[in-house]
């Protein structure tokens, strides 16, 4: 069972981040701008917020059926803090593209994004809820101490293996994808406008 979870914290983790994101694609941006080992400090940033939104998720999940304001509450916030970001990153678009001198950029400056952003990443508890219900509904959860320590250790892998594999093959990317990743900050703010208007639509209708 502990090892099945490992996987299952991993996997679920993996796939529910391979789609574009604020987080995925900010690493990319961090890839282009300061390089692989930047991004990786940026991904155990994001990482390391994935252990307390986990273990939040598997608390809440025995009873957020019973008190379904509680979830409606995170996504209230969190279309808040979205439509704040949509904002700043279409502001910071308009400023041009920035040469950044990796010599002068703060060693944490990377590590701390990632801490920042994954904590505003209101989407990850309510993810993290689903994805626990829906393994104890098939009898494949356990709520002891190990089974739910080896599920938070496999699903924040498989978040820093996916900002990883952003980061390492960021160029390739930026290849295929052309004149959209030219300008990543108008692309993270149409994602996180995007995430504010359907969870806006979700609450009210």
């Amino acid at each position: 069972m502990v090892f099945f979870l490992f996987l299952f914290g991993f996997f679920f983790s993996f796939v529910g981040s391979i789609t574009p994101s604020m987080l995925n694609m900010t690493a990319l941006k961090i890839s282009l701008e300061k390089g692989k080992t930047a991004t990786n400090k940026y991904a155990i940033g994001v990482s390391l917020v994935v252990f307390p939104q986990v273990y939040i998720a598997i608390l809440l999940t025995k009873y957020i059926a019973e008190n379904a304001s509680i979830l409606e509450t995170l996504q209230k916030v969190g279309a808040v803090i979205f439509l704040v970001l949509s904002f700043y990153f279409y502001r910071e678009s308009k400023k041009g593209k920035i040469e950044i001198e990796t010599n002068t950029v703060k060693k944490e400056n990377s590590f701390l994004a990632g801490i920042t952003l994954s904590g505003l990443n209101m989407f990850a508890i309510p993810f993290f809820c689903g994805t626990t219900a829906t393994l104890d509904a098939f009898k494949l959860f356990s709520f002891n101490f190990i089974p739910v320590l080896f599920f938070m250790i496999g699903s924040a892998l498989g978040t820093f293996y996916i900002l990883f594999l952003y980061g390492k093959f960021a160029k390739i990317i930026q290849e295929k994808t052309g004149k959209l990743t030219k300008d990543i900050n108008i692309v993270l703010a149409v994602l996180t406008a995007l995430v504010a208007v359907f969870t806006i639509i979700k609450l009210f209708f």
